[in-house]
């Protein structure tokens, strides 16, 4: 089966961010890399100021869905811009774990559409966290009352 996971790359706050998130998902890093840690051969690429810089990041938060980032070196020559063409969307069991979801993704973030019983049969909200990234949440009508 192919599965999608969310990759999300930071301008230096990837660590900081993903212990937030493990810290409202639960669960612990399947990996954690610095870029200090990439084998010699490839080195040249990144700058030491990147050392303690984030290469990759995996925290899995269900079964199925693996929460994956990066910070950028922007050795590649692109700065990260975060923007509000993409949200990550979690589909929740319940009511319960969708308002605690939302409540501690929210913490110094921005809330664009409080949960609430939408008009096409979900409990759903919009949020921004303060990292800038954008999340939906929802629950089923039918898997939530």
């Amino acid at each position: 089966m192919t599965k999608v996971n969310a990759y999300i790359t930071f301008n230096g706050n990837c660590e900081e961010a993903f212990h937030f998130y493990k810290s409202v998902f639960g669960g612990e890093f399947q990996y954690l890399g610095r870029y200090k840690d990439v084998p010699p051969t490839d080195r040249q690429t990144f700058g030491l100021e990147n050392d303690e810089k984030i290469m990759h990041v995996s925290l899995p938060i269900s079964k199925e869905t693996i929460l994956m980032g990066c910070d950028s070196t922007q050795a590649d020559g692109q700065e990260t811009i975060f923007a509000n063409n993409i949200s990550l969307s979690i589909d929740t069991d319940n009511k319960e774990e969708a308002n605690r979801l939302f409540n501690e993704l929210s913490i110094g973030g921005q809330i664009k559409m409080p949960m609430s019983q939408t008009f096409w049969g979900a409990y759903f909200g919009v949020l921004t966290d303060q990292f800038g990234i954008n999340w939906m949440i929802n629950c089923d009508s039918n898997e939530g009352n």
